[in-house]
């Protein structure tokens, strides 16, 4: 039986997704907790795999079990088991042909940044801060340059696996509430650090320091020596994992963190 899981976790506390030695991810961390609830070992397959400090609103993962639990169980039973920083959201049982990686046909992450002249502690580890004000016109004009299928590598890092650095960039907002600046990313797929390497140079345009045409220089450069530094990962989320309707995947539980809502025309609550 293949079961999917609808995780969310709060990336500052671990050392990114995947499993270590060192066992402090969120992989581990799941791992750990459905062994404890299932009473035998249990491999996750993740939708994607998050840096350190890269929260997870919609992470998707699936597992093989020959256990028949209830889906409430499953839910109830692991997060018995999880610290608090990271909880099952809800759990489904899915046909062989279900791959929480593989099914997948487009990716959504969130970048919540914070304008202001002084940090706020309250915002540690949730929001990405940066003190100089910022031009939401000229990045909208910078954004557009990197929208359709391009080879992204300049916005890669040099330790990305991903087969080819072609992907289709299908959307990017950018919308301002009060001090906050917010920014969505739909793509079919992402390279390591791509979001954050994007962010780094449209925060670099918002500062004047190079035009909205620059990012299309950038982009046909294909040298990641050519972009600006990678951009901090406090702000950043994975929101959404979509797939075919045919797996009747439940949407995120998006509404966990309270600015969420700012993008409900786009990615409606459930």
């Amino acid at each position: 039986m293949r079961i999917a899981l609808g995780i969310q976790y709060d990336g500052a506390a671990f050392c990114g997704w995947q499993s270590q030695p060192h066992g402090k991810t969120v992989q581990d961390a799941l791992e750990r907790a459905l062994a404890e609830f299932a009473q035998t070992p249990l491999h996750t397959t993740v939708a994607g795999r998050t840096d350190t400090g890269v929260h997870g609103l919609g992470q998707v993962v699936h597992f093989d079990t020959e256990l028949d639990r209830a889906d409430f169980s499953w839910v109830r039973g692991t997060n018995a088991f999880l610290p608090s920083t990271v909880a099952v959201q809800w759990a489904k049982p899915m046909p062989d042909a279900f791959h929480a990686r593989f099914s997948a046909f487009e990716r959504t992450y969130y970048y919540a940044l914070y304008v202001h002249p002084v940090r706020s502690p309250m915002l540690d580890a949730r929001a990405g801060w940066i003190h100089t004000p910022l031009d939401d016109d000229a990045m909208r004009a910078a954004a557009a340059h990197l929208i359709g299928e391009h080879d992204f590598s300049a916005f890669r890092s040099s330790e990305c696996q991903s087969k080819t650095p072609v992907k289709h960039l299908y959307q990017i907002d950018i919308r301002r509430a009060g001090h906050f600046l917010h920014f969505r990313f739909r793509a079919n797929a992402f390279l390591h650090h791509m979001v954050r390497n994007l962010m780094g140079c449209l925060v670099a345009v918002g500062r004047g320091r190079y035009p909205a045409e620059w990012l299309a220089d950038v982009l046909a450069g294909r040298d990641r020596n050519r972009a600006a530094p990678t951009f901090m990962a406090d702000g950043l989320y994975l929101a959404h994992v979509g797939y075919p309707a045919e797996f009747a995947v439940p949407p995120a539980q998006l509404g966990s963190v309270p600015w969420s809502g700012i993008w409900a025309d786009l990615d409606p609550q459930p």
